[in-house]
């Protein structure tokens, strides 16, 4: 969400989760922090809000979520050992996701191995492994059977995103059965947010 327009208009879709994206070292959607708690603040319970950082140290993160007032954090590139448990300590009630980018099967052991400390897992298509880490907005497919077999293999909530599109969420939903859809760019047009899209997102996940 980059505008009150958009959170109104992603609420009256049916939208359960906004996502708010801070700053990025690349990528499309950041928005200024101050701006990110004036339109948290907007959003009516129970839908979530999501705070994508890419902070990967605790202290940082904390502040973030302080000042943005989100209920959820999705932690869009891998912490500092200990992170997890230190937001766990200190933003109490603050649900955290974690993205995995699925290039290959190691995917599979990243994700088994943080779910433990989290709420919730993020699959996306992004690559840290970059000089300029990309972590996400990419519009890009990845391997769905991964996917389905890290879904399989961790016992809390998975989320799919990736390239998803009115076109191809049907199949990717059957193809990996997740706890929920995230998109971004597949919904945008001039990079904005595109009520005819969102339409039929929304009519095709139903």
């Amino acid at each position: 969400m980059a505008s009150e327009d958009e959170v109104e208009l992603a609420i009256s879709a049916g939208a359960h989760a906004l996502g708010f994206v801070s700053a990025m070292p690349s990528g499309p959607g950041p928005i200024d922090e101050d701006l990110i708690a004036r339109l948290a603040a907007r959003v009516p319970p129970p839908i979530a809000t999501f705070l994508l950082t890419a902070a990967n140290d605790a202290d940082t993160i904390i502040a973030q979520q302080r000042h943005c007032g989100t209920n959820t954090l999705q932690l869009v590139d891998a912490v500092q050992p200990g992170t997890h448990e230190r937001l766990r300590t200190e933003l109490l009630g603050v649900r955290i996701v974690q993205v995995i980018h699925v290039r290959n099967e190691e995917s599979i052991d990243e994700a088994v191995a943080v779910a433990p400390f989290v709420d919730a897992i993020l699959l996306d298509s992004g690559n840290p492994t970059l000089k300029i880490k990309v972590l996400g907005g990419t519009g890009r497919l990845h391997n769905w059977s991964i996917s389905r077999s890290i879904r399989e293999a961790v016992n809390i909530p998975v989320f799919l995103a990736g390239g998803l599109k009115p076109n191809n969420v049907r199949a990717a939903i059957e193809a990996v059965h997740p706890f929920g859809i995230d998109v971004c760019s597949g919904l945008r047009s001039d990079g904005q947010l595109d009520p005819a899209k969102l339409y039929d997102f929304m009519c095709a996940l139903r």
